[in-house]
């Protein structure tokens, strides 16, 4: 059985597959439903605004925006609907997404729009805080995204663990 549809990925192009794909997997591994559609704030406006204005109608929770450049997209996505909104900027310029980060961090009062790390640990962040604001109502949630962090507590531990057997093993 597929999860519900809960959280909308949106990607400026699909040259930000790649990074936005870090998402899906961390909202697979919480068993949180996603979909990724391709949508453009500058080419595809029309588009966009409907795919955010129908997406609390459709059962989504949250809105999660990859964009690089001028980097729109976040914005029209909070401007045209209620839902929260995170936006990952990508590193598409030769600002290596500095841009991206500014103009996304930047949005207007009464429009806000949450902001992650540029590239790939944003991605998995954006899936991490959509996944915590889903929780609040969702008990179920709350208990994967503990085992979830557990986990990453668990690997930090096993590091830690080879760190110190390579110093003994020196000498």
């Amino acid at each position: 059985m597929t999860n519900p549809i809960r959280v909308g990925i949106v990607l400026g192009s699909d040259t930000d597959l790649d990074v936005m794909l870090e998402a899906v997997k961390v909202l697979d591994a919480l068993a949180v439903g996603s979909e990724v559609v391709v949508a453009s704030a500058h080419r595809t406006p029309k588009k966009t605004e409907e795919y955010a204005s129908t997406a609390e109608a459709r059962g989504l929770g949250v809105l999660i925006a990859a964009a690089g450049g001028a980097a729109a997209l976040p914005g029209v996505l909070a401007a045209s609907s209620a839902l929260p909104v995170i936006g990952v900027p990508i590193a598409a310029t030769p600002l290596a997404g500095m841009d991206a980060l500014l103009s996304i961090v930047q949005m207007p009062k009464g429009v806000p729009v949450a902001t992650v790390a540029i590239g790939s640990w944003g991605a998995v962040n954006a899936a991490i805080l959509a996944a915590q604001i889903l929780a609040v109502g969702d008990a179920a949630l709350r208990r994967r995204l503990a085992a979830y962090r557990a986990t990453l507590a668990a690997e930090v531990e096993d590091r830690a663990r080879r760190v110190a057997d390579k110093l003994k093993s020196r000498g």
